[in-house]
């Protein structure tokens, strides 16, 4: 009867005691009959262990090639291969850990011949649990970057998106960063309970100085979930009018239209009405034309009508149905005719209809014999 020297250990029914002497070719896990002790593992457990490794790194490949991407693709959209997920190979690391230590603990925890060294393994299971754990939050971190490169590079996206993609990624970062810090903390074994209540005091003391950065974070948050506006919108807000070039953590940065620069506290923006010129999906002119006072009716309405038609044949125009050309008053010496239509929501399409729009009526006054008002022209 062969049997292992005394470095081996035997795990029976009393888990944690030490035999120096064991029946190696009993049990599921012996030396199949040879005599062999590597450090201080029977040969059948260590194959085991190694099988187990095995099966978990497949596991964690298949995560990182097939569910991972999957999972990128149904929330983030196509990415390219060249792009790819970075953090991925080390979440695929981690999960293979995760998957290792577990299933070992579990075939520890079920089978009673286990012939190993029930130090090392524990230890080495502890070891491999810490180092899973700073692979996790190093994978979080790379990940967060990741989205935030896929939704920045997008350049189907509109500018808002990028531009709030990468102050979430900002956002997500330091969560990671935090989150990590009392991580390790507890892995190395420091007291939790007193660093969380000695960063509450803190906390306080830091939110009641600094209360106003920290509202202009929140209203960074808010602006990132609500997005009343987008980055190269043309907003006016309490009485500030520009383009947004700029969407920080503490403020937001506008360009006006002398191209000077504002900034504004997102606070501000949080709690203050925002009108974003960008967002119109058309633009209105109101176009008065004045005419003299003694005009003939019949040719202010023939041009009322033909002007109309002349707008709404305008390739330009948008929302015909409310558009319209009308006579709006009449006066002592002037007839007031006032033309409303829409354009197209860009601004050099509005000027240049706006331009066209005028030599008609000019052209057309003409041809019905009217006569625009001219208040300094003297009449007996």
């Amino acid at each position: 009867m062969l049997v292992v020297n005394g470095g081996a250990f035997m795990k029976n029914c009393n888990r944690g005691r030490a035999m120096g002497l064991q029946v190696m070719d009993e049990g599921p896990f012996s030396d199949f009959g040879i005599e062999a002790e590597i450090i201080g593992f029977s040969l059948g457990t260590l194959v085991l262990v190694v099988l187990i490794g095995f099966l978990s790194l497949l596991l964690g490949r298949f995560v990182r090639v097939a569910i991972l991407p999957a999972l990128a693709s149904h929330f983030l959209g196509e990415i390219e291969e060249s792009e790819g997920v970075r953090g991925s190979r080390a979440l695929s690391l981690g999960i293979s850990l995760v998957l290792f230590v577990e299933m070992t603990r579990t075939v520890d925890d079920a089978v009673v011949e286990m012939v190993w060294d029930e130090g090392l393994v524990q230890t080495m299971l502890s070891l491999l649990t810490s180092l899973y754990i700073l692979i996790f939050l190093f994978a979080s971190y790379r990940l967060v970057g990741s989205i935030g490169r896929v939704l920045s590079d997008d350049g189907e996206s509109p500018a808002s998106q990028r531009s709030l993609a990468s102050m979430a990624e900002s956002l997500g970062r330091m969560a990671v960063f935090v989150i990590g810090a009392f991580v390790i903390a507890g892995v190395v074994g420091f007291d939790l309970n007193g660093i969380i209540a000695g960063l509450g005091i803190t906390g306080l003391a830091l939110a009641l100085a600094a209360k106003d950065t920290v509202s202009n974070m929140f209203g960074a948050v808010s602006i990132i979930i609500d997005r009343p506006f987008n980055l190269g919108d043309w907003i006016k807000v309490d009485g500030i009018e520009g383009e947004v070039v700029d969407i920080g953590l503490r403020m937001t940065v506008l360009r006006t239209g002398q191209d000077t620069i504002i900034t504004v506290p997102n606070a501000n923006l949080v709690n203050s009405p925002i009108e974003n010129f960008s967002q119109r999906r058309f633009r209105r002119v109101v176009m008065p034309f004045e005419f003299e006072g003694e005009s003939d009716t019949d040719s202010l309405q023939q041009f009322c009508e033909q002007m109309l038609e002349i707008i709404k044949s305008d390739d330009r125009t948008v929302n015909e149905e409310s558009s319209w050309v009308k006579i709006q008053s009449m006066g002592s010496s002037s007839i007031l005719v006032q033309a409303n239509f829409y354009t197209q929501q860009s601004s050099d399409i509005q000027r240049a209809m706006s331009e066209s729009t005028l030599v008609n009526a000019r052209n057309l006054s003409s041809k019905l014999g009217l006569r625009f008002h001219e208040p300094r022209l003297r009449r007996s």
